[in-house]
């Protein structure tokens, strides 16, 4: 009998680098779409750039999954340190919510494993999507790449109108729901 295999993401814990951080929620279903789960997701972000020293440079939440741009700050770091602290905190708040006022919802967030097991989630399995970049150009290319999300799914106009990212904070209209650390992002040298 074969062995069942498990996606597994390699990740690179590469000093300098920055990471273009990408999780969905369970089974690509929108639990995005409220003011409130959003909210859990910047609350989540902000705490753990705190505890675990990264720069925010760029976010967008979709309603079904969400962009993050960070750069860690230290030598030694591990990229799934943040992932897991960001995820497992919008889950935990979540699963409280749905328990207290939305018990139906539950059955959404179900992950029934094949020994009968129940689990409740809010992302999908696994880590996420983590890519390394770290060329000046490719980090703007990664920046205007997820503020362009909602346009390409036409939930706005122009980047900038949508709230739930950092476009605006760029455009120079208003600043977003989470800040940003737009002072460390590296500078664009012209070679012509």
């Amino acid at each position: 009998m074969a062995a069942s295999r498990r996606k597994t993401c390699k990740r690179y814990n590469t000093p300098g680098d920055a990471h273009a951080l990408t999780f969905s929620c369970f089974q690509r279903q929108p639990f995005l779409t409220k003011d409130g789960s959003r909210q859990w997701l910047i609350d989540a972000i902000d705490r753990a750039r705190g505890k675990l020293r990264f720069f925010v440079w760029a976010y967008v939440i979709m309603p079904e999954h969400a962009h993050v741009l960070v750069w860690p700050t230290e030598k030694i770091y591990d990229i799934s340190d943040i992932l897991n602290s960001i995820k497992q905190s919008v889950a935990k708040r979540a699963l409280i919510h749905v328990r207290r006022h939305a018990p139906s919802f539950l059955t959404r967030m179900e992950d029934r494993q094949p020994n009968g097991k129940v689990h409740y989630r809010f992302w999908q399995r696994g880590g996420g999507y983590d890519r390394n970049v770290f060329e000046p150009n490719t980090i703007f290319e990664q920046i205007v790449y997820m503020h362009n999300n909602p346009v390409r799914r036409e939930l706005c106009v122009k980047p900038e109108d949508w709230l739930w990212s950092g476009a605006a904070d760029y455009a120079g209209l208003r600043v977003g729901p989470l800040r940003l650390d737009r002072e460390s992002l590296p500078l664009i040298v012209d070679s012509g």
